[in-house]
């Protein structure tokens, strides 16, 4: 594990409450769709080293790990209050995972952490100012193994008007500078820009907060 020092949004913005975390994520994101569609599409497999950047509260990294008991599943995440609950959530699961405590563009120094097979990420880059989302995806083309996959879920272009109001919710939670660029469509550009290849967007899904993409690109 390493540590880190920075400042970052914790989980629910910075007026949030760890212990209705996991509640609040799935009234306002309908969590259960979105991450069952992003589920699918990882497809985890035996033998797979799947990297979990932004774990949160584990519930995906844990979903991974029932989904290919014999896959590695590291999870990483800034804040170490929020990982003391991922950990008990993965004890009662009986899910075995490796948790890390660090910020997404520093990774470089985890050596688990290099040449995995795939990496997802959820609900991370609209919480980060553009330098941040710029260099977290620089991390992950570089952990990332020739050929790997990346997958992200998170809150893309709003194409819609009821979409763009109903985002104005996690724009007054997060902060409009750091999730305006989501909400205009900035993470293909970013996830290009950083090397990846045969990027796409390939699901949205309608949400009480506004629109969330689920992004596919390779290494």
């Amino acid at each position: 594990m390493t540590g880190t020092d920075r400042d970052f949004i914790p989980a629910l913005g910075k007026s949030g409450s760890l212990d209705r975390y996991d509640a609040a994520i799935a009234l306002m994101t309908r969590e259960k769709r979105w991450r069952s569609d992003l589920l699918k599409l990882v497809a985890p497999q035996p033998g797979e080293r799947i990297v979990d950047i932004g774990c949160g509260t584990g519930t995906f990294a844990i979903a991974l790990k029932g989904a290919a008991p014999e896959s590695e599943i590291l999870a990483v995440d800034p804040d170490p209050a929020i990982l003391e609950i991922a950990r008990a959530k993965a004890d009662v699961a009986g899910a075995n995972i490796q948790w890390f405590e660090a910020m997404g563009d520093e990774l470089d120094a985890i050596d688990a952490l290099q040449q995995c097979d795939k990496i997802v990420s959820s609900l991370v880059l609209h919480q980060c100012p553009m330098d941040v989302k710029e260099a977290i995806a620089a991390q992950m083309f570089s952990l990332l193994k020739p050929g790997g996959t990346l997958f992200i879920a998170d809150y893309g272009e709003q194409r819609s008007l009821l979409m763009r109001m109903l985002f104005r919710q996690i724009q007054l939670l997060d902060g409009f500078e750091f999730t305006e660029p989501n909400a205009k469509g900035c993470v293909p550009e970013i996830l290009a820009a950083a090397g990846f290849e045969a990027v796409e967007e390939v699901k949205v899904i309608p949400t009480p907060t506004g629109s969330i993409s689920i992004y596919r690109a390779k290494r």
